[in-house]
């Protein structure tokens, strides 16, 4: 072997070993581009990878888009201008709102080519957020007496499912055994609090110490995310409820931060304010640490990552970040240790190049999308 290469490897691998085995996953980090305007934004993901969010099109509408393998596929509306889309199911169906031609919007279900209207409560309108795998569709919608409720869509029929004695209701999410997540408005209409809604009752999940809180998803054993006031209502913070207990789950060192998802493993994602700044960073939070997701790209990718909104239960992540002077969606694919070993050893062995070593140390590809109006 060349002394030069061997001595590379001597200086270089103990402290290569040392990275690749850090409890945090390292990712790839990809473009998911746009329907040909400049933004996009992706709030779910399934267990195959599918991803939905929106994406604003050529002529500055915004439509809800689907985006499998390598294509972004614009759903449609019901005759309006805009929808968006909020989940997706293993099946790849996809929850949402969409424009009617006279403006209003309906909630969606779209199985393959068919978006079914999931109408209202006896009002105007109403919004999807939530699916499961058995396509109960969870979300808000106007009653007749003009308040917005929580609804679950059970396939047939849209099912009122009430407040905490308030005004309003709104569902953020649902798991595979029909239990709800959402916010609703207490008594009075002074707070909102976070509820858990069993099938049969809405129960309320309290706050960190704060007057208001709101949950946002909850997986399959039943843990539920979302966000806090905490004491004193001067910020919010992002929570995990489990064993019925509400967690703090803390910042990025900044005030504010908001848990988006939950996937089965634990693994929490949302945003928080960084310190000494009020922009926010996407995090990961794997059960005891709350981390910055961009200390786990490439530096050099060109991306701030923003908001991570969903989490499947192989910890591939979708969110939206700012990419070249746009928000764009992103898809986050994690890169197993392993891998990034075999790449190390075929990068020293094969060439020994250092700059090659360099970038197969880091264990990123980043594959940049440039899509034009």
């Amino acid at each position: 072997m060349n002394r030069q290469i061997f001595s590379l490897m001597v200086l270089v691998f103990p402290s290569f070993v040392c990275n690749v085995s850090r409890a945090d996953p390292t990712y790839n980090v990809f473009d998911l581009g746009t329907l040909g305007g400049s933004e996009s934004y992706a709030y779910g993901i399934n267990a195959g990878g599918q991803v939905a969010g929106w994406s604003k099109t050529g002529g500055g509408d915004w439509r809800a888009f689907l985006y499998g393998g390598s294509t972004m596929t614009d759903l449609g509306t019901f005759g309006g201008k805009n929808s968006d889309a909020f989940a997706i199911n293993a099946g790849g169906q996809i929850a949402g709102w969409a424009d009617k031609a006279d403006g209003v919007y309906h909630a969606f279900r779209k199985s393959g080519s068919t978006m079914t209207d999931l109408g209202t409560l006896g009002g105007t309108y109403s919004a999807a957020s939530g699916i499961n795998d058995s396509g109960h569709v969870v979300g808000y919608a106007q009653t007749a007496a003009e308040n917005n409720h929580a609804f679950l869509y059970n396939g047939s029929t849209m099912i009122d499912l009430g407040t905490l004695g308030g005004t309003y209701s709104v569902a953020a999410d649902i798991n595979a055994g029909g239990k709800v997540v959402g916010e609703a408005w207490m008594p009075g209409d002074v707070a909102q609090h976070a509820f858990l809604h069993d099938g049969s009752k809405m129960i309320d999940l309290g706050t960190l110490g704060g007057s208001n809180s709101a949950a946002s998803a909850i997986n399959a054993g039943g843990q539920v995310v979302g966000h806090s006031l905490a004491s004193g209502n001067s910020a919010f913070h992002a929570f995990l409820y489990s064993g019925a207990t509400m967690i703090d789950l803390g910042t990025l060192g900044g005030t504010h931060s908001f848990a988006h998802d939950i996937n089965a493993g634990g693994q929490v994602v949302g945003s928080s304010e960084v310190a000494g700044e009020s922009n926010r960073h996407a995090f990961l939070h794997n059960g005891s640490t709350m981390t910055d997701l961009n200390a786990l790209i490439d530096p050099h990718s060109f991306w701030t990552l923003v908001d991570a909104n969903s989490i499947n239960d192989a910890g591939q992540i979708v969110g939206y970040g700012i990419h070249n002077g746009e928000a764009h969606a992103f898809l986050l694919n994690p890169v197993p240790e392993s891998a990034t070993m075999t790449l190390f050893a075929t990068a020293l062995l094969g060439f020994g190049g250092f700059s090659l070593v360099r970038r197969r140390q880091a264990g990123i590809r980043t594959v940049l999308t440039s899509k034009t109006a």
